[in-house]
This record gives structure tokens, sequence and C-alpha cells, in this order.
């Protein structure tokens, strides 16, 4: 972060000045500037592309059993991150209400699923 502020104002400030006032050294930055991402992030990009590829229920023995080494609280941070949710049970019909209930019941067909609407008598 405190790299990514030198970066952004390097045209109005010398670097050294940002790198003491942050309390950096300029040879992390230049480090920095050449790659950006460290060695786990890169490693991190690169798995979450495989979980997208190679998603499942069992998604850390998947990675094991393609040689991957990482523990599963690595696989759940990751796919975390990256927004990757499993579907969870499938869109069913409404329930139907028994022709007995006080309350009159219509129907109403909205892109072709027919849903049903309570409405109170009178």
């Amino acid at each position: 972060m405190k790299y990514a502020v030198i970066a952004e104002h390097r045209l109005l400030f010398s670097i050294r000045a940002m790198c003491r006032c942050l309390r950096v050294q300029p040879s992390g930055f230049y480090a920095w500037l050449k790659d950006p991402l460290s060695k786990r992030a890169q490693e991190d990009q690169r798995q979450t592309e495989l979980i997208r590829a190679a998603w499942s229920e069992k998604l850390h023995d998947d990675l094991a059993d393609m040689g991957e080494s990482c523990c599963p609280n690595r696989v759940a941070r990751l796919t975390r991150l990256a927004g990757i949710r499993a579907q969870i049970g499938y869109c069913a019909a409404p329930a139907t209400m028994e022709a007995s209930h006080p309350w009159r019941s219509t129907t109403r067909s909205i892109a072709g699923l027919t849903r049903r609407r309570l409405t109170r008598p009178g």
C-alpha cells in the first residue's frame, strides 16, 4: 500500500523523501516496481484459476490429485476472496395452499413460472 502511494506521487515528490516519510526503504520500492506481487500473491492467483477450473464438492482433494500442495484453509480463503460459492439447492416451485384455507388464492404467471399469491376474502 505504501509503495502504491509512492508510485502515484513520484512525479510530485522525491522518491527518497517519500520513502523516508513512510519509513520504507527505497530499495524495497524499486523491487516492488519490478515485481509488485509477492510470490505468495502470484501463487494465490495461480491456485485461484485452478480452483475455478476444477470446481467440485471436494476442491482440496481435487487440487491434491492435480499435484498441488495447499491446505483446506487456504482453499477456503481463496474461494471466499474470489467470490466462488457452491450452488445450494435448486429453485423449486412454491408450495400450494389447501382449498380449505380461509383465504382464497390467485395464481399469476411470470416468465412461465406459476406463483400463488394469497389475498384476503372480500
